[in-house]
Parts: structure tokens; C-alpha cells; sequence
């Protein structure tokens, strides 16, 4: 049965509201890299201690992925969105107004858990009114969290020139609380199972690699979304503060992480038609190893033009990693559990940013450079990819064993 509410009008209406909802909630991941030099500099931290904020940021944003994710499977998006954006703007209001370090990186747990409910919880919700579209889909809604690191790093800087990160964070409390609230009421309209065709809407779970459980395909997915984000955060969490001991300023920092999430963008609308031709798994091993090239190009080259390009290769080259997370798992998993799955997984690669963005720092305390940090990040993304040829590997056997069951980028 071909359903008539799947990738219609709709389903492209809704994905462009989504698409401007996650422009503003995903500003809380990026906004604390670009102000951690200025924590530093307040509190007198070493570099470790100032990417606590971060770290905590992450936190919260992990575990929102995976609960946020189940409360909309129950709840719907509308409430959880609403709610939660209102939640991240007070860790804003009150981190702004704190006194001490502790404080203010506990608070970023409130940011974390905000913003998160516009990533996972909104990729999970926008894979649901796809079929034939779905990786593409999946990597416009996906790619708001990267045009959201583009766009406000650079919006702001001159608000932090001259207002501090206090006047970023009381600034940002008050767009997402009068804009976010509203624009969720857009998406009240929720998709019946009823219309969706029973082979999507229950997924290849039940033996779609090599005979293994939903829980057992999650695990696996969320292994290698850690080591495939500790990677990535090297550049990402740490390029502001590289271009600080550089002597370039933040503000060329914030240019570069602008293009590396600028390129991010491209490399996931090309993953989403990539993933609806290969599927998510072949898609998520290109986009694996491409990064680790890109990641070795940071070894050699230390000089502003240099770095600017590196920088851009870099996000086109990583860029579709994460969206192809989610596409692997609504090709496998039930849709009823899409935002349970979606939100592990997603909350896995966090957790692996969180990490990365952590262990790079202490790393540079060590050793007084990145070089070091570079080489770490490029031994997990190894790890990431055996994990995911292995899932690649599985999948082709079980097609060829049995062809007319599961093909390796659509549900059975």
C-alpha cells in the first residue's frame, strides 16, 4: 500500500518549519565554543577547565537525545519542543547572571537538555513523513544543527565584543523564549502508524544484520558514534581556541568554524541523496573515512590561509556522518520506536563529542599542542570505522543469504 500523506506537500512543509525551529534551538551546542575564551579569560582557567562548560552543554544535550526522544514518541513533538526551549533559555538566563566556573557549567546541563529537542527528537519526527525521500529529508532537518553553528557564531561576535558572554547568553534567552514556543504549534498535526505501509512502519529490526535484536543494532550504532565524534570534535570544539594560540583572535576562529559547519551542511544534503541510492550504511562509511583524511591535513599545516582550507575540508568531509546515523536506524528499526533509537544514537555521538572535546583539552595542558590531540582523534575514527564495516559486511551477507527479505538500504 502506497501512502498518500508520505512524502507529500505536508511532509516538505513541515521539514522547512523544522528546519527554521532548528536554526534557533540548536544555537546552545555552538554558542559556548565560540565564548570559551572569554570564560577562560574571566575565570583564569586553563584550557581543560574551560571546556567544562562545554563538556556539561553536552551532557545535557546527550541525555535529551535519547529521554527527550522517548517523551515525543509518547507525547508528541509540540509539548516536548515548547518545553524544553524554555528550559534551555533559563540555563542561558541564569548561567549569564552566575558568579562562579561550577556554577556556570552545571547550568549548561539546562542549555544541553534544550537544545537537544531540536536535534534527535526533530530528526526522528521528520523521518517519519518520508519514504522515498528520507535521507534526504534527514540531512536538511540535520543540517539546521550545522547552519546553526554557522550562522550565530558570526551573527554574534560583535555583540560578544562589546557585551561579553554574559550579554550573548541574556540575548540568546530572549529569542528562543519568544520564538520557539510559538513555531512548535505548527507542528501539532501527528502522522498515524495507520498510514504508513506495514513494511515501514515496522523496519528490518527483526534480523537485519546478521540476526541481531533492535537493542543489539542500537548498541552497536552508538559504539561507533562515539569513536566517530571523538574524532570529529577536535576540530570542531577546539578550532576558536587554535586560532587563539595562533594569534589569529576568536574572531577568525569563529570564521573558520562558520566554514567548517558551512561545508558540514553541503556534505549532508550530498549524504542524503547519497543514502537514498547506497543506503545509510555504505553512506556512513564513506563519510567515516573521509574525515580521517581530512583529519591528517591538520598535522602539517599551521598558517591562516592554510587552516581556512583545511577547515572547509574538513566539514565537507565529515558532515554527513551523523544524519546517516539516523537514516541506518529508521531503515532498521520500528517506527513506533524512532524517537527512543534515534535519540540513543544521537545521544551516543554526543557523548563521543563531549569526550573528544574533554580529552583534547587535557591533551594540550600535557603536551602544550594539538598535534597530539590531532593524532588521538584520528585513532578513534580507525576504531569507527572497523565498527562500521563490520555493520557493512553483516548487512551485504544478510542480502545475499537472503535477497528477496532485506536489501541493504531500504526496510524489508
Amino acid at each position: 500500500m502506497q501512502s498518500t500523506v508520505l512524502d507529500s506537500r505536508y511532509s516538505w512543509g513541515r521539514l522547512g518549519l523544522s528546519l527554521l525551529i532548528g536554526l534557533i534551538g540548536n544555537v546552545g551546542m555552538w554558542i559556548v565554543i565560540m565564548v570559551m575564551p572569554a570564560i577562560q579569560a574571566e575565570f583564569d582557567l586553563d584550557r581543560a577547565q574551560a571546556s567544562y562548560p562545554y563538556v556539561w552543554t553536552m551532557v545535557g544535550f546527550a541525555l535529551g537525545n535519547f529521554l527527550i526522544g522517548m517523551m515525543v514518541d509518547r507525547f508528541g513533538v509540540v509539548r516536548v519542543l515548547s518545553g524544553m526551549s524554555l528550559v534551555m533559555a533559563a540555563g542561558f538566563a541564569l548561567a549569564a547572571a552566575s558568579s562562579g566556573i561550577g556554577i556556570v557549567s552545571l547550568l549548561h546541563v539546562l542549555v544541553g537538555l534544550g537544545t537537544a529537542a531540536s536535534f534527535g527528537p526533530l530528526i526522528a519526527d521528520v523521518s517519519l513523513w518520508f519514504q522515498r525521500r528520507r535521507g534526504i529529508a534527514i540531512a536538511v532537518i540535520a543540517s539546521a544543527n550545522y547552519l546553526s553553528g554557522a550562522i550565530w557564531p558570526v551573527v554574534l561576535s560583535g555583540h560578544l565584543a562589546s557585551e561579553g558572554w554574559r550579554g550573548v547568553y541574556l540575548l540568546l534567552a530572549l529569542i528562543i523564549a519568544i520564538t520557539v514556543p510559538p513555531l512548535t504549534l505548527l507542528l501539532r498535526r501527528r502522522l498515524p502508524l495507520s498510514d504508513m505501509p506495514e513494511t515501514i512502519a515496522q523496519g528490518a529490526a527483526a534480523g537485519g544484520i546478521g540476526g541481531l535484536s533492535p537493542r543489539q543494532i542500537a548498541l552497536i550504532l552508538g559504539l561507533a558514534g562515539v569513536a566517530c565524534c571523538v574524532a570529529m570534535s577536535m576540530p570542531q570544539v577546539h578550532i576558536v581556541a587554535l586560532c587563539v594560540d595562533l594569534g589569529f583572535g576568536p574572531a577568525v576562529g569563529a570564521e573558520m568554524l562558520s566554514l567548517m559547519l558551512l561545508g558540514g551542511v553541503v556534505s549532508r544534503l550530498l549524504s542524503g541523496v547519497l543514502a537514498d541510492i547506497l543506503g545509510g550504511v555504505l553512506t556512513l562509511l564513506i563519510g567515516s573515512t573521509l574525515q580521517m583524511l581530512a583529519l591528517f591535513l591538520y598535522l602539517p599545516f599551521d598558517g591562516l590561509v592554510s587552516l581556512y582550507v583545511v577547515s572547509a575540508i574538513f566539514g565537507l568531509a565529515q558532515g554527513g556522518i551523523v544524519p546517516s546515523y539516523a537514516v541506518i536506524v529508521r531503515e532498521l528499526m520500528p517506527a513506533r520506536e524512532a524517537g527512543r533509537w534515534v535519540g540513543f544514537v544521537m545521544m551516543s555521538t554526543i557523548v563521543g563529542m563531549a569526550l573528544g572535546g574533554w580529552v583534547s583539552g587535557v591533551i594540550y595542558d600535557l603536551s602544550g599542542s594539538y598535534q597530539l590531540a590531532f593524532w588521538n582523534g584520528i585513532i578513534w575514527n580507525l576504531g569507527n570505522i572497523g565498527v562500521i564495516t563490520y555493520i557493512f559486511v553483516s548487512a551485504r551477507e544478510k542480502h545475499a543469504g537472503h535477497p528477496a527479505r532485506v536489501h541493504p538500504k531500504q526496510p524489508a
